[in-house]
């Protein structure tokens, strides 16, 4: 496991409420972040081959995908090219960050915090 992979599921962890599990048979690349309470996905890291993010390179890359307002994600893809449309997920409310140095870990941090709360259980509304 990378540096940055392992730096990242650590801090999804202090989250309140997180797990992180490999829910893919026979794939142990494969690690999605989640809200234990409801099991609903804060985010997924996935190993896949840089060519199918814009790399110019066939060399497998870690990718965490997270959740994103949909008028956020064109914000979040200026902010450094190693942000993008979502990989394999809904390109309106996912982005894709590529965990090869190019992103800070903080705004990566800020990006899983982001997405762990905009997926987080509703508070109920209360009658007026």
């Amino acid at each position: 496991m990378n540096n940055e992979r392992k730096s990242i599921i650590e801090y999804a962890l202090s989250l309140p409420c997180t797990g992180a599990d490999n829910p893919f048979e026979g794939d142990f690349d494969t690690t999605v972040l989640r809200h234990t309470d409801t099991g609903k996905w804060f985010g997924i890291i996935m190993n896949i081959c840089g060519n199918k993010v814009g790399l110019d390179s066939d060399i497998r890359v870690d990718v965490l995908n997270v959740k994103c307002k949909p008028e956020d994600t064109f914000t979040a893809r200026e902010i450094s090219s190693g942000i993008i449309p979502a990989y394999h997920m809904n390109k309106k409310h996912w982005i894709s960050v590529i965990l090869n140095g190019t992103v800070e870990l903080s705004l990566t941090e800020a990006l899983i915090e982001n997405s762990y709360e905009l997926s987080a259980k509703k508070k109920g509304r209360t009658k007026k």
